[in-house]
């Protein structure tokens, strides 16, 4: 099967998707504001490369799991016009893949963190 868009077009398509998701999800905002602080404080700490490994693996995980989530909230809104058990199931799953991921990362940050901050304050 031919692909009609070019590269670039299809980079183009992918930025404009993060951009509305950027623009119109509140979560997805908050959680890229948490990355920042979480890279930022991890400039100031002695991380081994496979912490940042770890920790960069864990932000893309919660925020494609964020985009992920709201294309499959706005494709049941595209199907569904009324209330249905279903579809909310389907959104309700869909958040929980969010949630899991994000309760992960946090786990792990603290993995990391915890005795880092032990060492600086000990």
């Amino acid at each position: 099967m031919n692909n009609k868009y070019t590269v670039r077009e299809s980079f183009q398509f992918a930025f404009e998707g993060f951009r509305y998701a950027l623009q119109t999800q509140k979560n997805l905002r908050f959680q890229l504001v948490v990355a920042v602080v979480v890279i930022t404080l991890s400039t100031f700490l002695p991380m081994q490369l496979i912490e940042w490994a770890l920790l960069l693996v864990l932000i893309a995980l919660v925020v494609g799991t964020e985009i992920l989530n709201t294309a499959i909230e706005k494709t049941i809104d595209l199907i569904v016009k009324e209330y249905d058990p279903l579809a909310k199931t389907i959104k309700d799953l869909s958040a929980a893949a969010v949630l899991f991921i994000a309760i992960t990362a946090v786990v792990v940050g603290l993995f990391i963190y915890l005795p880092k901050f032990q060492m600086l304050f000990l």
